[in-house]
């Protein structure tokens, strides 16, 4: 995973989010984060695939919707964001917050979405150690490759930055510079 991307939440589809994306890829950048709710996973895809970079040298994060949250949902979403990224794979699916419940079971979906080779790395975003805690108890061999939370000078989290690096959880912060 880059150390560097461009998240492209309050991008706008329709060309503002696409030329956002080619300008990055221009200049170096390699990873691009995107959502189902920032809606504008069309236009990454666009950027991704008109910039003439090989897809194996980008690196594309998208993330499950709390609405989404649920077994088959979870996989649908999947498949939803995909055909609108116009992409086989993400190499990163995170579920969005825990806010959405049904966590666990969320979980075994995101886990057979990488084994069905549609995500090459699964995680989570805005979990706190007692969110992570279960994922580890439920499913020991399939831990979190990422926690991406907001983590600045100024909101650092000692307990979840701890407990990531204690499990070997990447952390990603977004905000790194503060809102």
């Amino acid at each position: 995973m880059p150390v560097l991307g461009l998240g492209v939440y309050l991008a706008q589809n329709g060309g503002e989010a696409e030329q956002a994306v080619l300008w990055a890829l221009q200049q170096g950048y390699r990873l691009i984060d995107t959502a189902k709710i920032y809606e504008n996973e069309e236009d990454v895809g666009k950027a991704v695939r008109g910039s003439g970079i090989p897809r194996d040298q980008i690196f594309v994060t998208t993330k499950l919707a709390t609405s989404d949250h649920g077994k088959e949902n979870t996989i649908q979403a999947c498949q939803e964001s995909l055909r609108k990224l116009d992409l086989d794979y993400v190499d990163l699916y995170l579920i969005h917050s825990p806010s959405g419940g049904k966590i666990l079971e969320t979980w075994g979906a995101m886990i057979e979405l990488k084994k069905r080779g549609l995500a090459k790395s699964i995680g989570v975003s805005n979990f706190n150690v007692h969110h992570l805690k279960p994922l580890k108890e439920a499913y020991p061999d399939y831990i979190p490759a990422v926690n991406q939370i907001e983590l600045s000078p100024y909101l650092t989290f000692d307990e979840v930055v701890a407990y990531c690096q204690k499990e070997h959880i990447a952390l990603e912060a977004y905000c790194p510079l503060a809102k």
